[in-house]
Order: C-alpha cells, then sequence, then structure tokens
C-alpha cells in the first residue's frame, strides 16, 4: 500500500491486530547484515585508535660496511706485458702472495744495467756538490776578512769625523755669541742715535757706538766663514767615509756575487742529484711493480685479462678478487623531504631478497622475515639519482643476519619512526603530509617529538 490517499483505511482498521497484519508489519527485514554492520563500524572505530608505527622505506642492496672490504679490481700503475700467472679463477690467496708477472714494453726501461747506471751518475754528483761546497767555504772566508778591514777603516773615519763636528759644535757656539753681541751693539746704536736725533747724546758717542757696531759685525761674519769652515771639514770626513765604503762594499758585492753563484751551481748540483735519487728510487720500485700480489686476503674471482704476451695500458683492469674477511651492510636511499628524520643509530628493518617474509610496515612486532639493522652513516651530498644514500649496519641486539646473502643482492629498508594511532596516519596520508619530526634521545631508546 503506498498510503497516498486523504482516506486511509488505517484510520478505520487496525491491520495489525489481524495476523497478516502481524506478520507484514512487525517483521524485522536484514537483521543479520544490520548486525554485522554495527560490530564491522565498532570494531574499525577501534582499529583507528590502535598503535601504528610510521616509517619510511627505501630500496637498496647488500655492501660492506668498510670500504676495504668490497670487491675489487687490480690494476697495474705501469704499461707492460704478461709473462706469468700464478693462480687461476677460483683460487684463495693471501695479502703478499704473487699473482702475475709482467715485464716492461718501454724502449727507455729495457737496459738491464739500469739501476748501477744511474747510481754512477749519483756518485759523480756528489762529487760535485763537494767541490762546490769547498769554494763556497773560501769565498765566506773572503769576505770576512773583507768585512773586519772594512770595520777597521770605518773606526779610524768615524773618529775624524766626530772630531770634525766637535770642530762644528764650537764654532756655531761662537757664531751664536757673535750673533748676540751684533745684535746688542746694533740695539745700542739705534738707541743711542735717537737719543742724539733728541739732542739728549752728542755725535762723538753716536760715532763709538758705530764703530763698536762694525767691529761686532766684523766679528760675526768671521765667526760664521770659521763655521762654514767647520762644516766643510765634517762634510768632506763623511764623503771620505762613503768613498772607503763604497770601495769595500764593491770588494764584498764581487765576493758574494762569486759565493751566490758557487751557491747556485751547488744547489743546481743538489737539484740534480735528488733528481738521480728520485729516478733510481722510482726505477727500483718499477722493478718490484713487475710483479702483481695480491692486497688482501680473498679468492680470485675473475681475470679480465688472460693469456701470455697479451699488453695493457698503465690503469687497465686486469683481475678482480673478493675480500675474504667483510662485514656486511645495506645501502639504502631515502627522498630528501624524508632525510631529517634519519637519525644516526636509527632503528631498521631490512628485508633480503630471495628470503621470505611477511611484512606489516607499520607492525613491525608481528612482521616475519626481517632483520634488524642501524644507520651508521648518511650522505651529506645527494645522490645521482635524486635521493639521498644511508648506509646500515646490523643490529647486534637483533637476530643475525643469513650467512648465504652475498654483496649485491638487492634489499628492502623499512625505517622504524613514531608510533601514532591509525586515523592519524590515515589522515596524514590523505593529506599528504610528511611523517611527524622528532629528534632521538642521546640514549637512543626513546624518541620526542618536535612539532
Amino acid at each position: 500500500m503506498l498510503n497516498i490517499s486523504n482516506n486511509t483505511i488505517q484510520k478505520k482498521f487496525r491491520l495489525s491486530t489481524y495476523a497478516s497484519g502481524k506478520h507484514v508489519l512487525d517483521k524485522s527485514y536484514y537483521k543479520a547484515f544490520n548486525r554485522f554492520l554495527l560490530v564491522f563500524a565498532i570494531v574499525g572505530l577501534v582499529i583507528l585508535f590502535l598503535p601504528w608505527t610510521q616509517n619510511i622505506t627505501g630500496n637498496g642492496k647488500v655492501t660492506t660496511l668498510k670500504p676495504s672490504h668490497r670487491p675489487q679490481t687490480l690494476q697495474s700503475p705501469i704499461p707492460g706485458r704478461i709473462e706469468k700467472w700464478y693462480v687461476q679463477e677460483g683460487d684463495f690467496v693471501k695479502a703478499g702472495d704473487t699473482i702475475l708477472k709482467i715485464s716492461e714494453v718501454k724502449s727507455e726501461y729495457f737496459d738491464p744495467n739500469l739501476l748501477s747506471r744511474t747510481q754512477e751518475q749519483i756518485n759523480a754528483n756528489q762529487g760535485s756538490i763537494a767541490a762546490y761546497d769547498s769554494k763556497q767555504n773560501a769565498l765566506l772566508n773572503q769576505i770576512e776578512a773583507l768585512e773586519k778591514e772594512l770595520l777597521l777603516k770605518r773606526s779610524q773615519l768615524d773618529n775624524k769625523i766626530l772630531q770634525a763636528r766637535l770642530k762644528v759644535s764650537n764654532d756655531s757656539v761662537k757664531l751664536i755669541a757673535a750673533e748676540i753681541s751684533l745684535e746688542i751693539a746694533k740695539r745700542q746704536f739705534d738707541r743711542v742715535q735717537s737719543l742724539a736725533n733728541s739732542g739728549l747724546k752728542a755725535t762723538r758717542e753716536v760715532e763709538d757706538k758705530r764703530l763698536k757696531l762694525q767691529e761686532a759685525d766684523a766679528k760675526y761674519v768671521a765667526q760664521l766663514n770659521d763655521f762654514e769652515r767647520s762644516k766643510n771639514m765634517a762634510l768632506n770626513s763623511s764623503l771620505e767615509r762613503l768613498e772607503i765604503e763604497t770601495s769595500y762594499q764593491d770588494k764584498i758585492s764581487k765576493a758574494q756575487s762569486d759565493l751566490f753563484t758557487a751557491r747556485s751551481n751547488y744547489y743546481n748540483a743538489s737539484e740534480k742529484g735528488s733528481k738521480l735519487s728520485n729516478t733510481f728510487a722510482n726505477y727500483s720500485r718499477r722493478n718490484e711493480l713487475l710483479y702483481m700480489v695480491a692486497p688482501q686476503d680473498g679468492y680470485i674471482n675473475k681475470a679480465i685479462k688472460g693469456g701470455i704476451g697479451e699488453t695493457f695500458k698503465e690503469g687497465e683492469k686486469l683481475l678482480g678478487i673478493m675480500p675474504a674477511n667483510y662485514e656486511l651492510a645495506v645501502e639504502t636511499f631515502v627522498r630528501p623531504i624524508d632525510l631529517p628524520l634519519i637519525h644516526i643509530d636509527e632503528k631498521v628493518r631490512v628485508q633480503f631478497d630471495g628470503w621470505p617474509a611477511i611484512v606489516f610496515s607499520g607492525w613491525p612486532n608481528v612482521s616475519y622475515g626481517t632483520y634488524g639493522a642501524k644507520v651508521v652513516a648518511i650522505e651529506t651530498f645527494i645522490s645521482e639519482n635524486g635521493m639521498y644514500r644511508v648506509l646500515l649496519a646490523p643490529d647486534t641486539s637483533d637476530h643475525e643476519w643469513p650467512t648465504a646473502i652475498r654483496i649485491g643482492s638487492g634489499a628492502r629498508t623499512i625505517a622504524l619512526l613514531e608510533d601514532v594511532p591509525i586515523w592519524f596516519e590515515l589522515w596524514r596520508q590523505l593529506n599528504g603530509f610528511p611523517p611527524n619530526y622528532y629528534v632521538p634521545e642521546t640514549n637512543g631508546s626513546q624518541k620526542t617529538m618536535s612539532y
């Protein structure tokens, strides 16, 4: 019934009083489904408040903790030709074992007596160095004698100059006294002449004062001449000293020039000797390089250059070697936005390729097949793939890593961050926010939030 009429039958009859009405109107439809929805809603609400561990995932590969433990290739620093192999692929070698013998391919090293001939050149050069050293000592003695003679001449002339300066000083005092007398006589003459013009002094007194003024002026001029003569004598003494100084300096400079020439030749001979010694050492070291030895204990992986008589250039790869003892590690890459969340000694879970695992990234405790690791190094410069490289070492407090894994195999990493409710993690993922930034405490066992 649609119940669209204004005259409904329910106003006149109660259908629920009939058996069929009770069966139709009072029946509860989808009762089990409604209960399921209610239980599902309650369970879903509870799940939203369960803890969820925020994490940063990354992909990487297995490597070694120390660079010296990683697979390496051996190269020869000199070009050569393969003469003899002492190992084969798969052999175990110890550090210092001979692997390969090579021979020279450059003509300047073909001489079998190259070391002895170079030693003869070194001995001859040492004789030249001794001769130049003796010449330097002789010139030093000559310079020392000239300097002593110059010192004696300088002392004699200094005494003569001192006497001339004392006479100049004495004459200068006399000149000052004559100048003062002249000024006094001039003032007296002016005063007497003024009084004579006023009629208070006689003409005879004016003449006397004029005579005294002329006498004082004559004495001043004579003393001035004596003073100038004394200065000329002092100047001549200084010039004589300068002449002697210049003469001896010329002799000393010539001896010093010869000394510098001998010293320059000595240095040139010493430089040549150093070069010869360096050449001798290089030749000796080059002879040692004709035998390639193992740098550490390991296994011969692959001979890149094979056969006998094959030539190669310097720095060219000859064979690969895998160290026998190594410490495993994992290098992974994280996005730049996640880099501030990675810290040294941070806990990380690692899943290796080829090992079965059941992983719940938000619930690491219920995951299976992952292994513990910790951050030991964080790259400070971005890699070519646009991400930052992080190096992980095994966590000694967790299960040991599988012994069968090999360097170079793939690995998936999960860096564990802070525990948050699931509803918060869903809200963060929907809004595209990064995980919460935090700074771990110094002991590394707890993490503190920083908003």
